[in-house]
């Protein structure tokens, strides 16, 4: 795999410029960024997504965290239940059902930015939006790949084991099996669109 350093910014402008050039007119188009928290996955969708309307394309973010089963379930094993964590805890039907097939072919376009508040575990009773023919979905979130989740473009920050660890918050150091075994049975790096390598925060490098 060859990597080309670039800046964040040029890499969130070269994303939005391929979304904007590859999404068929009169048609959506979904983009995920996946990665774990400590990648910062966030901050890479929210500047896509600023860079997006200036190329006459409207975009929707949206947080995969804001899509979590309930408590109950999540946590029916264990709050530190890494099988749970890997498997359970993303609601994939409620973030199909509600964003990404409303935004696939023959979509309406009325797409839910937001399910439950991860903090409080209650809904977020946020508002339909109605985004126009055009449109970009710009998703972010950890564990994204390998569902059969409907999306047209994808990017993984890839953070070694070391990096993934020391960067990672010490309450939520638990997780990191989960994110071994994803590498493992998954792939990420191969199997995204595009693959970043952001161990160094200031150089990250990519596929392009």
């Amino acid at each position: 795999m060859q990597l080309t350093p670039i800046t964040w910014p040029r890499m969130a402008e070269a994303l939005a410029e391929r979304a904007a050039a590859d999404a068929p007119p009169g048609a959506w188009w979904r983009m995920a960024v996946d990665g774990a928290p400590a990648a910062r996955t966030g901050d890479l969708a929210d500047a896509v997504g600023a860079a997006l309307p200036a190329l006459g394309r409207p975009a929707l973010r949206v947080r995969a965290t804001d899509f979590l089963r309930p408590a109950s379930v999540r946590l029916e094993y264990g709050h530190e239940d890494v099988d749970a964590y890997y498997q359970l805890w993303l609601d994939t039907g409620a973030l199909r059902r509600e964003v990404l097939e409303p935004l696939g072919p023959g979509g309406t376009g009325r797409a839910l930015p937001s399910l439950r508040d991860p903090a409080t575990d209650r809904s977020t009773r946020a508002e339909y939006v109605q985004l126009p023919p055009g449109g970009v979905l710009v998703l972010d979130g950890p564990l994204l790949l390998g569902q059969g989740l409907p999306l047209d473009l994808t990017v993984h920050l890839r953070l070694s084991p070391s990096a993934l660890e020391r960067r990672t918050d010490p309450a939520e150091r638990w997780t990191l099996p989960a994110y071994a075994r994803y590498a493992s049975e998954v792939l990420p790096e191969r199997t995204a669109d595009v693959a970043v390598r952001a161990d160094d925060p200031r150089h990250p490098a990519w596929t392009g």
